[in-house]
């Protein structure tokens, strides 16, 4: 589903004979156990082709024997499913002042995770050393080898563009600016990389965590600065050079005048994001230096704070009414450190977007806080890396075990 990430710096192709085979693995890779007859069914193949590509399933290690079906007769017949243990992929979520990794087995399920305080400002090449050096030493610590690590998915706190993986002048990211990130792990840990803007990893991790049936939704960070992701028909949208939902450079009514960190005036970004709302604070008075220091005022219900954070709520609320009527989303969901202040931000939301937008396109929206939370971006970040190393690409890819 999420293939359609930023990926270069493939292995190359094994050999025509996994490519049926991979064909075939797409009807297993939901786990759920079915037999050759019933696979012979499905796809129309002759029992004899299905057979040879399930023995190079087999031989791949991606599914396994799962029990037998009911007989009418005879032997009851061998059903065949996902190996969850065939391999690993590994999430990296690299933000402005945090790094979160995780490993998945191919059936999606986070066996391990780090978070530690890691400044991208500190630049590409030391960011990713630490990131190869820790998917090494978190492989290590739960007894699987670096050989069993099929690819990697990382969020990046920048414009990303879509054909290579690079990053795209992000404002944030000093030293950043066209570096190969992909591949550079490919020559590091010799897998596919692919690379997206943490927003849309995090829409997915939403999605994959919470709104498994919901085709339609938007995830909004509300952090350091401000974006969105777009699943729209079950897909992640990205547009044509992989900036869709870049609304924190939107302008909104409320910033004339002001300057953002872009170069323009105006951005939904420099009036709503978390050092936009300290700034403000601070420039009233009060004692705050950071987001940090925000949220616990929020919490001890500092009525300035809760004031502005509720305005931020109607910022993101005027530029999210536009968005509603151009993705008509069913469901808004935010997520960032600012919106871990809870129900101001929402309300703040709510009041513009109910009230600008038109009745049948809020009758049935939902606007939540993420229930994924600290964990959208890196499980989403696992499934961008599983959605390739269980495509027929990425199962073309790979060499039967010797």
């Amino acid at each position: 589903m999420w293939l359609t990430g930023a990926m270069v710096a493939t292995r190359k192709p094994a050999g025509s004979g996994i490519a049926g085979a991979s064909e075939l693995f797409q009807l297993l890779r939901d786990g759920q156990p079915r037999t050759k007859a019933e696979l012979v069914s499905i796809t129309g193949l002759a029992r004899s082709t299905v057979g040879l590509r399930l023995e190079l399933l087999l031989e791949l290690g991606l599914i396994e024997p799962s029990g037998e079906a009911s007989s009418s007769g005879g032997r009851p017949p061998s059903r065949f499913a996902l190996n969850p243990a065939a391999g690993v992929v590994i999430g990296a979520d690299l933000g402005a002042t945090h790094a979160t990794i995780a490993v998945a087995d191919l059936g999606g399920n986070v066996l391990e995770t780090n978070r530690v305080a890691m400044p991208i400002a500190d630049g590409p090449e030391r960011v990713l050393t630490w990131f190869a050096d820790s998917a090494m030493a978190i492989l290590g610590s739960i007894g699987r080898s670096p050989s069993e690590l099929l690819a990697v998915g990382m969020g990046l706190p920048g414009p990303i563009e879509h054909r290579t993986g690079r990053p795209v002048n992000p404002p944030i990211m000093l030293g950043w600016d066209n570096f190969d990130v992909p591949g550079w792990i490919m020559d590091s840990l010799g897998v596919p990389a692919l690379v997206d803007n943490d927003v849309n990893i995090m829409a997915i991790g939403e999605k994959t965590t919470a709104f498994a049936d919901t085709d339609n939704l938007l995830f909004v960070k509300v952090a350091t600065g401000i974006g969105s992701g777009i699943i729209s028909g079950g897909l992640l949208q990205r547009g044509a050079e992989g900036l869709a939902g870049d609304i924190g450079h939107v302008r909104i009514e409320r910033g004339a005048g002001v300057e953002c960190r872009c170069g323009n005036f105006g951005c939904l970004e420099a009036m709503a994001s978390g050092p936009a709302i300290v700034a403000q604070l601070r420039a009233d008075g009060v004692d705050v230096s950071s987001t940090r220091e925000l949220i616990e005022l929020v919490r001890g219900n500092d009525l300035r704070a809760i004031s502005a954070v509720r305005q931020a709520g109607r910022d993101i609320g005027e530029v999210l009414a536009m968005c509603v009527s151009l993705v008509n989303p069913s469901v808004i969901v935010l997520g960032g450190s600012v919106s871990s202040v809870g129900e101001h931000l929402l309300a703040g939301v709510r009041e513009i977007v109910y009230q600008r937008s038109t009745p049948v396109a809020t009758q049935h929206l939902s606007i939540v806080q993420s229930r994924a939370a600290e964990d959208a971006a890196v499980v989403g970040a696992c499934m961008l890396a599983l959605g390739y190393t269980l495509s027929p690409e990425g199962i073309g890819a790979m060499s039967p075990r010797g």
